[in-house]
């Protein structure tokens, strides 16, 4: 089995930054994408980056480019986000996720691409 916990969620001014970690624990896999999304309200969950574990193949959504990057430690078994130049419309919770085997199609942009999710965090921007 496979729990992922995510963490470094908060409120931040317009412009500011926050750094979002997501930890795996159970076991691991060569084939594995890691992907972050994130779901406002009343909108649907949309994807923000992936990044492969054995890799450095990342992709990432046109709306977060250049203000956004995922990264990766795999002696911690840790994925992280680093956003910056946040704007309001990026309040959302931010949930990653696992897909265990996203070849031959990469990257896996959908939600129903991946395995295993994490309870999320809360990123709110204020104006």
């Amino acid at each position: 089995q496979v729990q992922l916990v995510e963490s470094g969620g908060g409120l931040v001014q317009a412009g500011g930054s926050l750094r979002l970690s997501c930890t795996t624990s159970g076991r691991t896999g060569s084939l594995w994408t890691i992907g972050w999304f994130r779901q406002a309200p009343l909108k649907e969950r949309e994807f923000v980056a992936a990044i492969r574990w054995n890799m450095y193949r990342t992709d990432y959504a046109e709306s977060v480019k250049g203000r956004f990057t995922i990264s990766r430690d795999n002696a911690r078994n840790t994925v992280y986000l680093q956003m910056n130049s946040l704007k309001p419309e990026d309040t959302a919770v931010y949930s990653c996720a696992v897909d265990t085997d996203s070849l031959p199609l990469w990257p896996p942009k959908l939600p129903r691409q991946y395995d295993y999710w994490g309870q999320g965090t809360q990123v709110t921007v204020s104006s």
